[in-house]
């Protein structure tokens, strides 16, 4: 996958926990995000960023950037996520360090588009010209 100039794109899925008797609450302070805190994160690389959570406070974010280690590090050098990160940081459960750091990232297994693009590139063994 690839953005408009043409650096490859990598597809970030990670998994946190709410704790359920803070989830609606997390759900009102996701409905109106600081919008400094929501230009910060384009501007470091998160692009495409979606949240998705369950009644039982399981949430599942996915992301797209070209260098996951310099996003991370671009938000962690401003001051507005240091003040949404500790905002957020008592709605988990089992957290290991901050939230945008401490979440368990996921291994991508399959790509409808990658493997369609894979597929396009292979002549079938099959097939005679």
């Amino acid at each position: 996958m690839s953005d408009i100039a043409g650096r490859r794109m990598q597809r970030v899925c990670f998994q946190l926990q709410v704790k359920p008797e803070r989830l609606t609450e997390y759900r009102e302070r996701h409905a109106a995000v600081w919008p400094e805190f929501l230009h910060e994160l384009a501007r470091t690389g998160w692009h495409n960023y979606s949240l998705f959570v369950r009644d039982d406070g399981l949430l599942i974010g996915y992301f797209e950037t070209s260098d996951l280690a310099a996003a991370q590090a671009g938000m962690a050098e401003t001051s507005v996520n240091a003040r949404w990160q500790a905002e957020m940081d008592d709605f988990f459960e089992a957290l290991d360090g901050r939230p945008d750091e401490g979440f368990l990232h996921l291994t991508e297994i399959f790509n409808l588009d990658d493997q369609l693009a894979h597929a396009a590139s292979v002549t079938d063994p099959g097939e005679t010209t």
